[in-house]
């Protein structure tokens, strides 16, 4: 019984922590975004954001971490045979990305305040999908287990980045042309 209210809590962990890490890089997309607007528009909209990615991150994102790993271990003590799974130490593999993600973002945080990110709104909407993708990666494990058939999983994979890289590369054409008709249509 204490496995199952530790799996429950696991799962509103995870849920509560991708809620941040699909919310934040589209964050970076908006801050990185407001470097284009007029001052004082521009250092107003940097400094909101800086402020949103900050609470995020360590208010929200760090603790949901913090649970949804520490009920693993409760899980995975209650039930020792889990280490012994082959699916389960794949799935690790993926959370170590995940936890490398997380991390990363805290970096990033750090550039877009000090001025240094290195990205630019489109690249930044293509690592938006990472956690999208690693959700998807250990929520086929956690439900498959040693069964997931992996030619269908590496097809559907690699079909939804396509479709994600195909999304992204339209929407940033149709800014493109919307930005064109917008600088036609204003007055010098």
């Amino acid at each position: 019984m204490a496995y199952l209210w530790f799996k429950s809590f696991h799962i509103l962990g995870f849920v509560a922590w991708f809620a941040g890490l699909f919310y934040l890089p589209r964050l970076f997309v908006y801050h990185i975004e407001a470097q284009e607007k007029p001052e004082p528009i521009k250092s107003a909209l940097k400094e909101e954001y800086n402020r949103m990615e900050v609470r995020l991150y360590k208010l929200i994102m760090n603790p949901a971490m913090i649970f949804t790993i520490a009920m693993a271990i409760g899980m995975i003590v209650i039930q020792t045979s889990l280490l012994h799974e082959t699916w389960l130490h794949i799935k690790l593999l993926f959370v170590v990305l995940l936890l490398g993600f997380h991390h990363w973002c805290g970096r990033l945080i750090k550039q877009l305040d000090s001025g240094t990110c290195p990205f630019n709104s489109i690249q930044m909407r293509r690592i938006n999908e990472i956690p999208t993708i690693l959700l998807l990666l250990i929520v086929l494990l956690a439900i498959f287990k040693n069964t997931l058939p992996l030619n269908a999983t590496v097809l559907g994979v690699g079909a939804t980045i396509i479709a994600f890289g195909v999304i992204i590369q339209l929407y940033a054409r149709k800014r493109r042309l919307d930005l064109q008709t917008e600088n036609l249509d204003t007055p010098a």
